[in-house]
């Protein structure tokens, strides 16, 4: 048996992992590689195994750095079957339908300012895949993973969804392979988080692929989070501006909309709060979530025998552009919620042009943000950002949440790492080299055996 990484080895995107039996190819994720321009332009290179050799995939979760590549993977050559929860395949559909539609839109804008200026020249003129592309691809999810059922995907092999507490319809995987126990941990949640449910343990295993995205790092308590949540929108409110979030579509957004629900009926934030969900792609994935409560955890549920745990009065779902524009005329008492998680497009951009020079108002950033990325570049103290080509001075205050993060910190890896067992050869992936060394210190302590692939390396095993 042998198990290669063609992504998110050395890195936190891309995840790309390859599981190679006597009898079945399996590839765990297919993700699309996001940061620093020469990070993306991963995207366009082989994968370094023949896709038509690939018999299924199975899906962790529909966060881009999981399942962004997967058109991609069917134009050159898929042809086996993506098998995720129902939940994810939904969410799936929406993450790379906006993605196709990005890259449509940029091959265009490109084209069309060809030779007038340097604004456009990181545009790609031909996307990576179309909207086309994403319906071919959909046509491959034609199995559903239930949690905790095993599925028989070939003799000998079977493979075990449970829940990973990350975001909707989020798992870590159990594949059985004869005689040897393999599981990957996709991306991992924290505990007592709202909506989702919090991560079942790591099974009994021979061998284990966890993610180290805070390997490093330990997160506050969900309690002191949302309340330095809202004493910065309150601080900002009160000052006179607005703050700005920006928010992944997938869980970040949801889960910010259902603690500001929280803050307001507990008068935790001012009254009269105005909050705007300036995403599409938030607004259809938000309908999502309530069509799957089976993801829900109890407290959630409790909320939903009430009323809709996403609304609230003050809250609007922006859909078009003309409506994305209006927001700039609310100049104080409003929250902004707007993707890319990372700013690296999307509607962000344009609320980051309007607010970045006013001292009085706030970004918050409550996810990840990868090196290389206008989002870390704010993070690590730029003074001007450069937007439209333009460079836009940064006078508005500059907020980091990790507590919010959907990603578990170094004890809550450790914590379920140990039940694998004390005898498995762990593969740390998904993470900065400084945090996969920081875990891999934390495992070695323990006496675990521990290797930190790099791109494209393989091992029998």
């Amino acid at each position: 048996m042998r198990i290669s990484f063609h992504g998110a080895a050395g890195g936190v995107t891309g995840s790309c992992h390859l599981l190679e039996t006597g009898s079945v190819r399996v590839l765990v994720d297919c993700g699309l590689f996001q940061g620093s321009r020469e990070m993306r332009e991963e995207n366009i290179h082989e994968f370094g195994f023949d896709p038509a050799s690939v018999d299924f995939l199975l899906l962790t979760h529909a966060h881009l750095d999981h399942c962004g590549r997967i058109p991609l993977l069917v134009k050159r050559g898929f042809r086996g079957k993506v098998v995720c929860t129902s939940a994810t395949r939904e969410l799936a559909e929406l993450v790379l339908m906006d993605t196709a539609r990005l890259q449509e839109e940029d091959s265009e804008r490109a084209k069309r300012h060809q030779g007038k200026g340097n604004r456009y020249k990181h545009l790609p003129e031909e996307p990576l895949y179309d909207s086309l592309d994403v319906e071919e691809a959909l046509k491959r999810f034609t199995v559903e993973a239930p949690y905790d059922q095993p599925i028989q995907l070939a003799d000998g092999v079977r493979a075990t969804f449970q829940d990973a507490g990350h975001i909707l319809g989020s798992a870590s995987i159990l594949l059985e392979c004869s005689d040897r126990r393999v599981v990957f941990s996709g991306d991992l949640g924290s505990p007592h988080h709202p909506i989702v449910r919090d991560p079942k343990p790591c099974p009994a295993a021979d061998f284990v692929i966890i993610e180290t995205t805070y390997g490093g790092r330990t997160h506050r308590g969900v309690m002191e989070t949302a309340a330095e949540f809202f004493q910065v929108v309150s601080d900002t409110v009160d000052g006179g501006g607005n703050v700005i979030v920006p928010a992944f579509a997938l869980e970040r957004a949801q889960e910010v909309i259902y603690g500001i629900r929280e803050g307001l009926e507990h008068k935790r934030l001012p009254a009269g709060l105005r909050v705007f969900l300036d995403s599409p792609m938030a607004t259809n994935a938000t309908e999502v979530f309530r069509k799957h409560t089976e993801c829900f955890d109890q407290h959630a549920l409790n909320v939903l025998k009430e009323r809709d745990p996403f609304m609230f009065p003050g809250l609007t779902f922006t859909r078009d552009r003309l409506e994305s524009k209006a927001i700039n005329d609310v100049r104080r008492g409003a929250v902004i919620l707007a993707g890319s998680g990372m700013c690296t497009g999307g509607r962000v951009m344009h609320h980051l042009e309007q607010l970045l020079p006013r001292p009085e108002c706030a970004v918050v950033f409550v996810g990840y943000a990868a090196n290389g990325t206008p989002a870390r570049s704010l993070i690590d103290g730029a003074k001007t950002l450069k937007l439209f080509g333009q460079d836009v001075p940064v006078r508005a205050k500059i907020h980091t949440i990790n507590g919010f993060s959907g990603h578990g910190d170094s004890a809550t890896l450790l914590k379920w790492h140990l039940s694998s067992g004390p005898n498995a050869l762990t593969f740390l992936v998904h993470g900065e080299p400084k945090s996969s060394l920081a875990f891999q210190e934390e495992l070695s302590k323990k006496g675990l055996k521990t290797r930190i692939p790099e791109l494209h390396q393989s091992f029998e095993i």
